[in-house]
């Protein structure tokens, strides 16, 4: 297809809180991972790339609650909270006022007045981990967290009936050691705990540390903890029972912590190997928060990694859980308009009355590697929507582009700069990819989109972006692929116009046209395995159509018919008649075809079709542009080995054993003069080259120089010897 816009419109954390920002420098060995299914109760999911929402505060982490006052309290650690006038502490707990767009607040308490390090040895500071409001009483959970943010090994719950202005505690020992239920969050059940779904407080755990411990001071967060209290005796530890599993369709109990059983167990790891220097092999469990979607009935899970914001929805507190998004930030740097966060948190008194849109709260630290900062209460939008169950209804349409339509949200493993609305927005000379600096593997890069609702496809166009010297495209396996049910499946029938290179050679904003069987569903992408020594791919625009019957006229339908119309080696039109951008020999007409293949028609050559490998090396050439119009069909060499079309300043030429390479200028009319082919030269094995006194073209047994200062064209065989 087309790398020119007007041909193409004819077509329908850091290393959180600073720490551990070097490389390990070796990934370590991950066993096979156990991870939580795909959730199938929502359809898209669209995340902001940065914190867009931001206030006039200091400090990070911020567990909330939504308190009976109708304000949000939050707790930061390390900062002045929303007293910016005041001093800094290792925790702070504010008032909030207003939001989410016009937040204010003030700084209540702070420091020793909220909370003690119980560890030994000065190696030990305190970090707020979770929030509730219930029956007008505000609980806070902090722990002891090293310094190295490496290791959790004590927390306690704090107590505050005057609105955080005052709290109080056990101060003999905290409610938990040993690292076991350190880092707690509650679930969030909206103003006041108004709607638990009975007399408990609900509180999630971690063991051993509240993210990824990067220097393998203690294992890695693998397994998410419950715990249900009564809610008049949370600070009581003898009255908390523990999830230990199920029993039929009911979740059974234990005061003994040693016999509590995970409610959501996910080793995935991610980011092994890096490109340059970076924290890697992440697991995916972290201080986050559990919020209660009141109008779905549905619990969301907020956790982070590194790089990436984790998602998990459940029907219960306990499960089943399943994951529903990852939104990869990509590697750093990161900027004030694309960044990830940590500590992630949605506050439910932002939740919208359908609860298909909130607020996810998240930071970033300066003192990172992140290359931004995000240090205080700041918000990004997270809409949502649940999957469809009405059948698809649109019709055919050339030019109903359904990466358009309402409700379309683009999908991507990463968009390096955060432009994911590039790619359909009409225009095909933009660029993003998806560099993280990870090593990528197979099937590891995806363009597409996902829909609220069920649409028949047959027909995706992808325009690449830039290529770039370390990557840019796909190396293999690049195919489309349809969701339905929420599982993702290779269409069938597909061809690909022209072929995609597999290579750099897939061009600057080109076009590749892949037409399938029809298929229902409420999603596309195209999928393969990134290329190049930072393994990433670019696009440029992605447009879908569930195509009909494309016009084909005049000389261009009586050249399809008299090779075989629909029935035949090019199959069905897949765009319709079009205008080709002027070139340096002129302007002609052109259909391309399903399988492969074009027809181009000017008045000074008439209509020929060009398919195959050498329909692709044309096009990645430039098409007309490069050596004019087609001046033959397709036809066989007299030797029967190779294939060829004459354009009008060249020849593109193919045989199993070589490909296809195009001859040129004063170059062809040297072979011609030889014999072609049948010259002692035999096939090209190169395209033309530049040369340093011009230009080059290598065949099989010799090589052409062109001399640009005498215009003189000179035949030598491989070992230099003149024909």
């Amino acid at each position: 297809m087309r790398t020119h816009k007007v041909r193409l419109a004819a077509i329908a954390a850091t290393a959180l809180l600073g720490a551990g920002l070097v490389s390990t420098g070796v990934a370590l060995r991950a066993a096979a991972s156990v991870s939580p299914p795909e959730g199938t109760f929502f359809a898209t999911k669209s995340e902001e790339e940065s914190s867009t929402i931001q206030t006039q505060s200091d400090g990070d982490l911020w567990a909330s609650c939504w308190a009976d006052d109708g304000n949000l309290y939050a707790a930061n650690g390390d900062g002045k909270g929303f007293s910016l006038g005041g001093v800094s502490s290792d925790v702070s707990v504010s008032k909030l006022i207003g939001g989410p767009t016009n937040i204010t607040g003030s700084t209540v308490s702070q420091g020793d007045a909220v909370g003690q390090v119980w560890t030994a040895g000065g190696n030990y500071t305190r970090k707020p981990t979770g929030m509730v409001c219930v029956n007008g009483t505000m609980y806070l959970a902090v722990q002891d967290l090293n310094k190295s943010f490496n290791d959790a090994p004590a927390a306690t719950i704090a107590k505050s009936t005057d609105h955080g202005a005052t709290w109080t505690w056990d101060h003999s020992a905290p409610m938990f050691s040993n690292h076991v239920f350190t880092t707690m969050f509650f679930a969030d059940f909206g103003q006041n705990n108004a709607n638990a779904p009975d007399g408990y407080v609900y509180v999630y755990g971690l063991d051993y540390n509240w993210r990824t411990s990067f220097d393998h001071t203690v294992p890695d967060p693998v397994d998410l903890y419950l715990a249900r209290v009564p809610n008049t005796s949370i600070q009581d530890r003898s009255t908390w029972q523990f999830y230990t599993g199920m029993s039929g369709s009911a979740a059974t109990w234990s005061s003994d912590i040693n016999a509590k059983q995970a409610v959501l167990h996910d080793d995935r790891r991610i980011y092994t190997t890096m490109l340059g220097a970076g924290v890697n092999n992440l697991t995916v469990l972290a201080q986050g928060g559990v919020l209660y979607d009141k109008p779905l009935n549905r619990y969301i899970y907020s956790s982070w990694t590194e790089y990436t914001h984790e998602f998990y929805e459940s029907p219960t507190p306990y499960g089943p859980w399943s994951h529903f998004k990852t939104k990869d930030f990509g590697g750093y740097p990161w900027t004030q308009t694309k960044n990830g966060g940590y500590a992630t948190t949605i506050p439910s008194k932002f939740l919208s009355a359908d609860g298909l849109t909130m607020y996810l709260q998240s930071n970033v630290c300066p003192c990172g590697g992140g290359g931004t900062s995000v240090y205080n209460f700041a918000l990004r939008k997270l809409t949502l929507t649940t999957a469809p169950t009405a059948p698809a209804t649109n019709g055919m349409s050339n030019t109903t582009n359904l990466a358009q339509v309402p409700g379309t949200v683009p999908i991507e493993r990463v968009a390096h700069f955060g432009n994911n609305t590039f790619y359909n927005d009409g225009n095909y000379g933009n660029s993003e990819d998806d560099w993280n600096n990870e090593v990528k593997g197979t099937d590891a890069s995806w363009w597409g989109y996902t829909w609220p609702r069920q649409y028949t496809m047959n027909q995706l166009m992808y325009t690449t972006g830039s290529m770039f010297p370390d990557g840019g495209w796909f190396a293999s396996g690049l195919r489309v692929q349809i969701r339905h049910l929420n599982t993702w499946s290779d269409v069938t029938g597909s061809w690909s116009t022209p072929g995609y290179p597999f290579s750099s050679a897939g061009g600057n904003n080109a076009s590749y046209i892949f037409t399938f069987d029809p298929v229902a569903g409420d999603g596309i992408r195209i999928v393969g395995t990134p290329g190049g020594t930072s393994t990433f791919t670019s696009v440029g625009e992605l447009t879908v159509h569930y195509a009909g019957n494309y016009s084909v006229g005049g000389a261009i339908l009586t050249e399809y018919n008299n090779v075989g119309g629909s029935t035949g080696f090019l199959g069905a039109a897949i765009t319709d008649e079009t205008s080709t951008p002027n070139s340096p020999w002129g302007s002609g007409r052109y259909n391309h075809f399903q399988k492969d293949g074009s027809i181009y028609w000017t008045a000074a050559t008439g209509a020929h079709e060009v398919h195959g490998a050498i329909h692709d090396k044309w096009a990645t050439l430039g098409w007309e542009q490069a050596m004019g119009f087609p001046t033959t069909d397709e036809t066989g060499t007299p030797d029967g080995i190779g294939r060829y079309n004459a354009f009008q300043t060249g020849s593109i030429y193919w045989t199993p054993s070589t490909g296809a390479h195009d001859v040129r200028g004063v170059i062809r009319d040297k072979w011609a003069s030889l014999g072609y082919e049948r010259s002692v030269l035999g096939y090209p094995i190169s395209d033309e080259l530049n040369d340093p006194v011009g230009k080059r073209s290598n065949f099989q047994n010799g090589y052409i120089i062109f001399n640009a200062s005498t215009g003189v064209a000179t035949a030598y065989y491989n070992n230099g010897t003149p024909v």
